[in-house]
């Protein structure tokens, strides 16, 4: 459920999830969501939105959120999962098994963006909340460092499609590997480079 969060009046609780998804705009591989409660007697300085930090910074953060927070999660919806429930419900559902999958319920989810997830606990959509909220930072970090992981793997599988480099989105590069190699397992054939790329196949 949603509600009306006031930061002044709810500074009182300790257990609030950072909330946020990474993905949803490549044509491989997963949509990636983290969840994290920080410790208030435990800070980390100078977390903010996944995409304005370093990879060498990214990384640093990743381990001392990990160190430093009282729980953390990661989560995923595959590109299967995506192709059937299409992927703002994919990115609800990562979210969700995030959430659940922390080892501490917390008494409050803030979440990136305008619209929550169907979670049991209270939550709130906080636009921008990756570069405002620490906590949606940190969860950020999470799941771009789980994502470019995924990434990094497929490329050493399948290293003509330079997943490494541009990390599953639609640039002109990717589009032209993708055009010549084919589709692979990983893709997203729901999306609409892939899926015509797979009309066009299937009509010759």
């Amino acid at each position: 459920m949603q509600i009306d969060f006031d930061f002044e009046k709810e500074q009182h609780l300790q257990k609030i999830a950072g909330v946020d998804e990474v993905g949803r705009g490549p044509l491989v591989g997963c949509v990636v969501a983290s969840a994290v409660i920080l410790d208030p007697a435990n800070p980390i300085v100078g977390l903010r939105d996944s995409k304005k930090l370093s990879a060498k910074k990214r990384a640093a953060f990743e381990i001392e959120i990990k160190e430093k927070s009282l729980a953390w999660a990661v989560a995923v919806a595959t590109p299967a999962e995506i192709d059937q429930i299409n992927i703002l419900q994919a990115s609800f559902l990562a979210m969700k098994r995030a959430v659940e999958s922390l080892s501490i319920i917390p008494d409050l989810a803030l979440v990136d963006g305008n619209k929550t997830p169907d979670i049991a606990i209270p939550a709130q959509a906080i636009i921008k909340g990756d570069d405002l909220i620490p906590a949606i930072s940190a969860a950020s970090i999470l799941a771009k460092e789980y994502r470019d992981r995924e990434m990094y793997a497929l490329a050493e599988q399948y290293p003509v499609y330079g997943f490494d480099k541009h990390k599953g989105y639609p640039t002109a590069q990717h589009l032209a590997s993708l055009a010549q190699h084919g589709v692979i397992s990983a893709y997203r054939k729901s999306f609409k480079p892939v899926k015509r790329l797979l009309d066009e196949n299937h009509n010759l």
